[in-house]
């Protein structure tokens, strides 16, 4: 083997020119990524899609991915037009069943939608993409908006802007909480709109149950931190309180028995909870939810503090967890728009779902109402709302491609066809135990059919479960609640 030796010794004497401390270090992306940037102006990373020729499909730009921005996408004929999606997330959430996944009955995927899985054009079509990015501002002169990525804190230099073309864009960007102002509400409270706030609240309410388990915690301090307090009594909030009660009694109760005595639930409404239902079941509510342990507080908050939260009346209420479902209102980049407002300040629209005052832009879903002029009042935001909406545009569209009015516009002076009606179906909502409330009713003021009770929780359910978009959604949801059926609710803290 004296060959191999002197092959070896030969090789470094050859590579004796470098020091034996040197080392060929390969760049990482994030290197590349800021080297590529640094040496970039900034006219080359404006980037984006320019306007469409005559012999291309028009391109409809869709702002969000809630319910009605969904239905669209879903329903829209790609055949007839390219399709854009710019969101700061890549699915759709399955609102009416995102309580069930703080406390386990449901796997937080479930209740996701992938955008590309709703409409496969997206992932498929040379025209048609899914941008994560919001909307930073809308040039309606030269059909074009302009958007930044969202990077969620990844280490990157500088977020990307770029701006995009439209022929048809449709301003579906949702809605936000509402905080009316109130001190600390932000800081404190965790909302209940998206997977992520779902995924908070789940890891702070098993963190404060291992931690009021430590040895040397003061009673004091387990029910300060085992006092989950729920603010807004509309289905959301009642829906939570009541999986949260469940949760309680059938998991709590045998897993942490050492401090099954401190948690506790209060739920607390400025007025009464779920004040569109029919007055027997709010009734009938009221009294299941108290039966299952969960308080009842009639005040408004006046102050939010870390630890506790103050009332207008004076009243101290100490938490550990605070969960603020008050309703709704317009998000800062629907106040930013220059266009007609309706009376509840969200984005006004005409009885077609225009914008009356710029060519070839619509608005559907929550950050949308009826322009006083058109003598509607503003519908309520609701998922079936938003979800009609989209149905309504995406034949709209179709109707207005197939007349030629599809580029930008193409559409001056064209009929507008139909205008857009919406029928309550009415409402649902679980309060826990088996029971939820059913009712039929078109209006608060109208009569209809009214139903509470375990056949309720099963209407509930069945109901919800044929509404989750997919196949593969449905199957996990089914999944899910039957194996907490049969071994209770995952406690893992992930």
């Amino acid at each position: 083997m004296s060959w191999f030796r002197n092959l070896i010794q030969l090789s470094t004497i050859k590579r004796s020119p470098l020091k034996p401390t040197t080392s060929i270090v390969s760049p990482s992306l994030t290197q590349l990524l800021q080297f590529s940037t640094e040496s970039e102006s900034a006219a080359t990373r404006q980037g984006g899609l320019g306007p469409t020729k005559g012999d291309e499909k028009p391109r409809v730009v869709v702002l969000g991915s809630g319910w009605a921005g969904c239905r669209l996408i879903k329903d829209i004929d790609t055949k007839m037009y390219d399709v854009v999606c710019v969101s700061p997330r890549n699915h759709m959430v399955f609102t009416p069943l995102l309580a069930s996944t703080c406390v386990g009955t449901l796997e937080f995927r479930s209740v996701a939608e992938p955008i590309g899985r709703i409409q496969p054009a997206i992932s498929r079509e040379p025209g048609s993409y899914f941008f994560l990015a919001n909307c930073t501002g809308v040039d309606f002169q030269n059909h074009a908006v302009h958007c930044q990525t969202v990077t969620d804190g990844v280490d990157i230099p500088d977020p990307w802007s770029f701006k995009l073309s439209y022929d048809k864009l449709v301003i579906a960007s949702g809605a936000q909480a509402s905080t009316f102002g109130i001190k600390g509400v932000k800081e404190h409270a965790i909302f209940l709109r998206e997977v992520h706030h779902a995924q908070e609240i789940r890891r702070k309410l098993l963190l404060n149950l291992m931690l009021s388990d430590v040895p040397g915690v003061s009673d004091e301090e387990k029910l300060r931190l085992l006092h989950c307090v729920v603010v807004g009594g509309g289905p959301t909030g009642v829906e939570f309180s009541g999986e949260l009660s469940d949760f309680i009694t059938r998991d709590v109760h045998q897993r942490y028995a050492h401090v099954k005595d401190y948690i506790r639930v209060t739920l607390i409404e400025a007025n009464e909870i779920l004040s569109s239902f029919d007055d027997r079941l709010r009734q009938y509510a009221t009294k299941q939810l108290t039966k299952s342990g969960v308080r009842l507080v009639r005040g408004i908050v006046k102050d939010v503090q870390p630890r506790k939260i103050i009332l207008t009346d004076g009243t101290d209420v100490p938490y550990g967890l605070l969960v603020w479902s008050t309703g709704v209102g317009p998000s800062g980049f629907v106040n930013s728009l220059e266009v007609p407002k309706s009376p509840s300040g969200r984005i006004g629209v005409d009885e077609w779902l225009r914008i009356p005052s710029v060519q070839d832009v619509f608005s559907i879903g929550d950050c949308c109402g009826f322009l006083e002029s058109t003598g509607k009042p503003v519908l309520p935001a609701l998922a079936q709302v938003a979800e009609r909406q989209g149905k309504y545009l995406a034949k709209q569209l179709s109707r207005i491609g197939e007349a030629g009015g599809g580029h930008a516009n193409a559409a001056k002076g064209m009929e507008p066809g139909d205008p857009f009606v919406y029928k309550h179906l009415g409402s649902m909502a679980t309060i826990g135990r088996y029971k939820a409330l059913v009712d039929l009713r078109q209006s608060k003021e109208a009569k209809g059919l009214a139903l509470a009770g375990f056949t309720s929780w099963f209407i509930w359910r069945s109901a919800y479960l044929t509404r989750v978009i997919s196949w593969r959604n449905r199957f996990y949801v089914a999944i899910n609640w039957a194996t907490t059926f049969v071994f209770g609710r995952d406690i893992s803290r992930i």
